[in-house]
């Protein structure tokens, strides 16, 4: 694979085994992602919730010059195929991002062709980079852009984001690829802080596994 470390930004975090109220709270709000649900106070999806806090607050964020830069906007595929009628929350993210100004325009190039293990129901049979690298095909139908911004909804340890970058980077050797999760998981119940913690990282290929710091 052409990219080994690749630069990402997330805005909220939640604790899948915290149990802080905090914590708890975290696991409603990722749920409600996975879903995007409609939020009873706002009456609004949560993506187009989440990208309403990043436009209104985007010069304090740590990955304002990753929105500033106009990327094209690319949802990450899910682990199955897309069906009609399939929820894909990515690409419901970088829609609500491009309409709030937040991305050059949404283009879904990127597909899955054969369909990957779940990795939040894999336990230690995670898919790897090359596996789901292995499993995408980039539709090249529109002209090499400068910026390219991979949306994904949830970040683990980033083999799906990994896997995609470099068959994007395949299709656009030229263009500046970074990677955007609405939300990251954080493991170690000490580590957790609060649902809001906006950072700025890199996602790792050492050997066949991916790390992500932080």
């Amino acid at each position: 694979m052409r990219i080994t470390k690749i630069e990402f930004g997330s805005y909220l975090t939640y604790s899948p085994k915290c149990d802080s109220d905090a914590a708890k709270a975290s696991r409603n709000a990722m749920r409600a992602l996975k879903d995007d649900e409609v939020l009873p106070n706002s009456q609004i999806l949560t993506s187009e919730f989440i990208a309403n806090l990043i436009r209104d607050n985007l010069n304090s964020l740590p990955f304002s010059n990753f929105f500033k830069a106009k990327p094209i906007l690319v949802p990450t595929p899910r682990s199955s195929l897309i069906r009609p009628g399939t929820l894909w929350v990515p690409q419901r993210l970088a829609n609500a991002l491009a309409q709030r100004g937040l991305g050059k325009n949404v283009e879904p190039c990127l597909n899955r062709f054969k369909a990957v293990r779940k990795s939040a129901t894999s336990q230690g049979d995670r898919p790897k980079a090359f596996e789901h690298y292995n499993s995408m095909e980039v539709q090249k139908i529109f002209p090499e852009p400068s910026e390219i911004l991979l949306i994904d909804d949830i970040v683990t340890r980033g083999a799906t984001l990994l896997g995609a970058a470099n068959k994007l980077a395949d299709a656009f050797p030229r263009a500046h690829i970074r990677v955007f999760a609405a939300m990251r998981t954080i493991s170690p119940p000490d580590v957790f802080r609060s649902l809001f913690d906006p950072c700025v990282g890199n996602i790792e290929l050492r050997g066949i596994d991916t790390f992500r710091r932080p």
